[in-house]
């Protein structure tokens, strides 16, 4: 089984951060999908402009595409909407499994305040909650962030061993 891995949820939850250590930690490469995005939507973006449905089904099958291409892969993408990620899964050329990075308003709004370098601003993270369809345990394994990044990891590695036998000697 090839692994086709998506840590998804609104800015500013960890997806750059989490997917870079779960790389780091079990040697798939990582992508994030905000280099994926158009200059033209990260302006926007920058701007404090809410992206459209319009302006992400190109980003969206490119983040397919990118995992079609060059499974196995963790990528970074928010995938906010069901729609979102059954676009992902039909064109990713195989199965496709999601992470949700799940915290509260308050605790993505603090480590938003504090990051520098992202266009991403502060005032785009309600219209990223109000677009959240959170997804259910039958589509995505659901993570709260309120923990140090190497225990996400080692939660995330323990639930996909129940799921996918290849990563079971990778928990320790």
């Amino acid at each position: 089984m090839t692994l086709r891995l998506v840590i998804m949820g609104v800015a500013g939850c960890g997806k750059s951060t989490v997917g870079e250590a779960l790389s780091r930690r079990i040697g798939v490469s990582y992508r994030d999908g905000d280099d994926l995005h158009t200059a033209e939507a990260v302006e926007k973006m920058r701007c404090g402009i809410p992206l459209t449905d319009e302006d992400r089904w190109p980003w969206l099958e490119r983040i397919a595409d990118t995992l079609n291409d060059s499974a196995p892969l963790i990528v970074g993408c928010s995938a906010l909407r069901r729609i979102y990620r059954d676009t992902i899964r039909s064109g990713a050329g195989g199965p496709v499994t999601f992470v949700h990075l799940v915290g509260s308003r308050a605790l993505i709004a603090s480590r938003m305040a504090t990051r520098d370098g992202h266009y991403m601003p502060l005032s785009l993270l309600d219209s990223q909650f109000a677009t959240l369809e959170a997804p259910g345990p039958d589509e995505a394994i659901n993570v709260d962030i309120d923990q140090p990044t190497n225990d996400i990891v080692a939660e995330i590695l323990g639930l996909l061993a129940k799921t996918l036998p290849l990563l079971e000697g990778t928990r320790s």
